[in-house]
């Protein structure tokens, strides 16, 4: 005859705690970066310094040619600027959710940070513009004065899921209506 021992369960919490960066995003973008302007200046030696493309290539002059592959160059260099992509850092693990964030373009911004106590997170708004490309998250936080708005923490360059966690993870957070 065995005794059978009452099991002893574990109440988990709904609360799921989260860590995540985007570095993967911010180094492959640079790496483009990097990989674009190499080509640029392959084309340039191979043009002008060495000689060896014969112009008119397919009906356009060396010039014609340097103009299109510095005008994608500028775009791809300038465009992580314009869309506001910034590394981000998140955590929301024990009493704080906290962000760190800078700019990651060609010329990086000044390393932020924002820390907030769950139990004075007051909700979150995210804004859109230029049709959606530039997405940006505002932070909320109650105060003995009232609410505090926090400067936008620009989510552009997150990938879908990682925007899709972030939004899940801040809603267990956010004050139920």
């Amino acid at each position: 005859m065995t005794l059978l021992k009452p099991k002893k369960t574990l109440l988990l919490s709904k609360i799921i705690t989260m860590t995540f960066d985007n570095s993967k995003t911010i180094i492959s973008l640079r790496i483009k970066l990097f990989t674009a302007t190499i080509l640029m200046l392959a084309y340039l030696a191979l043009a002008f310094v060495i000689k060896m493309i014969k112009f008119p290539l397919l009906g356009i002059s060396d010039t014609g040619w340097t103009i299109i592959f510095v005008g994608i160059w500028v775009v791809l260099a300038l465009m992580p600027m314009f869309l506001n992509y910034q590394y981000i850092s998140y955590s929301d693990e024990d009493d704080q959710i906290v962000f760190r964030y800078f700019t990651s373009g060609i010329v990086g911004g000044k390393k932020n940070s924002v820390q907030i106590n769950k139990a004075s997170f007051s909700g979150y708004k995210i804004e859109s513009r230029f049709f959606g490309m530039i997405q940006s998250i505002i932070l909320f936080q109650k105060l003995q004065q009232g609410i505090a708005k926090y400067p936008p923490v620009h989510i552009s360059a997150l990938t879908r899921e990682e925007k899709a966690k972030l939004i899940r993870s801040l809603n267990q957070y956010s004050p139920q209506a």
